[in-house]
């Protein structure tokens, strides 16, 4: 179902099995699900009140909150809107906390892949 963690033959040394378990690695992937797990859990949350209350709370929903509109199409749209929000959120994250821990992480594997490349060059 993939490839394996190890460099194949004719390519450079780099084991990617220990990168993998390398500290840096690790506090990579703990800055990513410290982010993802608790804002995926509260979205979750939020969407399932929703369809909770559309399918159970018909009074609550269809409470008119200006002309036509009611509660159950501002939360509707509402929905939409926590989407675009949380996106833009991770964006930023990515952007400030796990491109410039990848950056390094990536920097040191091509560093290493062309020093093991010039080795076989020679």
């Amino acid at each position: 179902m993939g490839t394996s963690a190890h460099a194949s033959p004719g390519s450079p040394d780099v084991d990617f099995t220990d990168v993998q378990e390398s500290e840096e690695f690790k506090d990579l992937r703990k800055s990513h699900r410290s982010f993802v797990l608790p804002v995926a859990l509260g979205f979750l949350l939020w969407y399932f009140a929703y369809v909770l209350l559309a399918a159970y709370a018909h009074d609550f929903m269809s409470i008119k909150v200006a002309g036509s509109i009611n509660i159950g199409l501002v939360m509707g749209l509402a929905q939409f809107v926590t989407t675009f929000g949380i996106t833009t959120w991770y964006v930023h994250y990515a952007n400030n906390k796990l491109d410039p821990k990848a950056a390094k992480i990536r920097t040191r594997l091509e560093s290493q892949i062309a020093a093991g490349t010039a080795k076989e060059g020679v």
